[in-house]
């Protein structure tokens, strides 16, 4: 249990960008019912997110109420530092990761309070730094694959944006469930991606993909806008498109004879349960991009727009322990 009632923060009292964001001390939070506090050890940023209307207020599409001041970064690693009432299946001193509900405070703090449904044991073998890096993009491709293109052995699979946050751990699920993998990537990033598994590469600065790319069974688009457009040339009659930018557009699913699917990543605690197994299995390694000190979350973030970059930038909190 923590014996202070205040804590080290990242946090925006206005609505904005990086440039909002001030490392103060803060208010720790308590855990209600349901709840644990968790004692942040490593969090990790998205591209994007102080975009989002959620991360501003108390509903996914902005018209709740304004939460400022807000702490951003919703990927957790950490430790069990103390219970609400009605929990069970968590102790004090557990080692825990999880995607924290985008409606909520985020993890760039040292205390975050979570729901404790949305929580799983810590990989084995990853160290905190690490397994930061994995929920909110992990999640991302596993519910993308498996939940909504419902993927099969044998398969084919192209992902747009490989070498991306999400697209890195797209490659290494598909390969995990015995698919085909294609991707498209620039030059430099080819031995990256390669590396991760996929089969072939596309070169999108050089080549159109269309003209490499035939009977694809599922595109997972982490690209959006023409890339988008123009995958349904590839898609085998039946196929389905899964995008994390945009919706498909239903004619063009309709003449390309496939599905389009759009979504949001949920927070998840079976789905890290079973990327968890990847992970201590070796058959799924997170990318981390750096890792940076609580302290430059304002620069990690406004990195963010401005670099090109492999896997994700993660905040460390605490001293790294396994």
């Amino acid at each position: 249990m923590t014996t202070t009632n205040t804590m080290r923060a990242v946090r925006a009292h206005e609505r904005g960008g990086p440039e909002q964001l001030t490392y103060e001390s803060a208010p720790r939070p308590e855990p209600a019912p349901g709840e644990v506090l968790v004692a942040v050890r490593a969090a990790s940023i998205t591209s994007g997110e102080l975009d989002w209307d959620a991360s501003w207020t108390d509903s996914l599409d902005g018209t709740g109420r304004d939460r400022t001041p807000v702490v951003p970064s919703h990927e957790v690693s950490g430790v069990v530092a103390a219970l609400g009432t009605d929990i069970t299946g968590l102790a004090v001193g557990d080692e825990v990761y999880g995607l924290i509900p985008f409606t909520r405070d985020g993890a760039a703090a040292e205390y975050v309070t979570v729901p404790a449904d949305v929580l799983a044991a810590k990989p084995a073998r990853l160290d905190h730094d690490t397994a930061a890096a994995v929920p909110l993009a992990a999640l991302t491709a596993w519910q993308g694959l498996i939940g909504h293109a419902a993927l099969t052995p044998g398969q084919h699979v192209l992902v747009q944006g490989g070498a991306g946050g999400v697209g890195s751990f797209a490659i290494q699920i598909a390969k995990s469930q015995g698919a085909r993998v294609t991707t498209t990537a620039l030059p430099q990033d080819r031995d990256f991606v390669t590396r991760l598994g996929a089969d072939r590469v596309v070169d999108y600065s050089t080549e159109r993909f269309e003209d490499q790319v035939a009977d694809v069974d599922v595109v997972f688009d982490a690209v959006g806008g023409a890339t988008q457009a123009r995958s349904w040339a590839v898609l085998r009659p039946g196929g389905t498109l899964v995008s994390i930018v945009q919706p498909p557009d239903p004619e063009a699913a309709s003449a390309a004879k496939g599905r389009g699917v759009f979504f949001v990543v949920e927070p998840d605690r079976a789905g890290l349960e079973s990327l968890t197994e990847l992970i201590d299995d070796g058959r799924l390694t997170p990318v981390v991009d750096r890792i940076v000190p609580l302290s430059e979350t304002r620069d990690a973030y406004e990195a963010l727009g401005k670099e090109h970059r492999r896997g994700k930038i993660v905040l460390h909190v605490t001293e790294r322990k396994r």
